[in-house]
């Protein structure tokens, strides 16, 4: 068997480029038809010149990232969001896992998705209680740097300087997307003694859950900027939970995040 080195296939490939037939080239060099073709195919889809081939679009790096909806993306990739790559797969996929109880949580999820990377398709995964949003894109590193080994809260996460600046510009979306993701609007309860008798008072909270300091602080700052007061509640001895309570600062965020449906 005949093996051609390296030195041979730059030769051919060279003559390839040059416009030369697949045929002169294997008479010229001695080499089998079939092998040069491979070797031709090879390259051309090495360099993306392959007929029928499609260049993905990345919309930060080729287009108008379409801000508003990637705040909200955003928020939902860093509460319920994973990237994977695996061996079986040419492309990575982004998935954000919605509960069953929250339809349309999952419309919005996927009209993100949808809006943010324009020409990839979005599919609904079904698992045991819940669905995964999900798309698959070359570019997904691009869009989420915070990709990485390990789970979230067990590295560091912190905006790059670009998503910073989209978060500053809209505020309540990734706000919304971080409490889509692990938040909730819920009912809270205390008692308090009135004219010596004790009486039970409801209130409405914004509850948001994760176990990483970073996203907590990404949230908190951003609530900071929004004029919202929030309160850090311990469980099991460690502040994993921050808690919207006060009047005022519940009436803002029912009017730009309201409860999930």
């Amino acid at each position: 068997m005949n093996f051609h080195g390296t030195e041979m296939r730059q030769k051919a490939l060279t003559l390839l480029r040059g416009g030369a037939r697949n045929a002169d080239v294997a008479r010229k060099l001695n080499v089998p038809a079939g092998t040069i073709s491979y070797w031709k195919h090879m390259d051309r889809a090495k360099r993306g010149e392959c007929p029928g081939a499609h260049r993905s679009f990345c919309p930060r790096c080729d287009g108008d990232l379409d801000q508003a909806a990637y705040a909200y993306l955003l928020g939902l990739y860093l509460g319920d969001g994973h990237i994977i790559q695996n061996r079986a797969m040419k492309t990575p996929s982004l998935s954000i896992t919605c509960s069953e109880s929250w339809p349309g949580l999952m419309d919005q999820c996927e009209n993100a998705m949808r809006t943010v990377f324009p020409e990839n398709s979005v599919c609904r995964v079904r698992r045991k209680g819940c669905r995964e949003v999900k798309m698959y894109s070359k570019h997904l590193w691009c869009l989420f740097p915070q990709h990485g080994p390990g789970r979230k809260h067990e590295r560091p996460i912190i905006l790059e300087p670009w998503q910073q600046e989209i978060v500053d510009a809209h505020p309540w979306g990734f706000v919304r997307g971080l409490i889509h993701s692990d938040g909730c609007r819920n009912m809270n309860w205390t008692t308090r003694k009135v004219g010596g008798v004790r009486k039970r008072y409801e209130y409405p909270r914004y509850w948001f859950t994760n176990l990483s300091d970073d996203i907590r602080r990404l949230y908190t700052d951003t609530l900071d900027k929004l004029g919202i007061d929030w309160t850090h509640c311990t469980r099991a001895g460690k502040h994993y939970n921050i808690s919207v309570a006060r009047r005022a600062s519940v009436a803002l965020m029912d009017a730009h995040v309201g409860p999930k449906y």
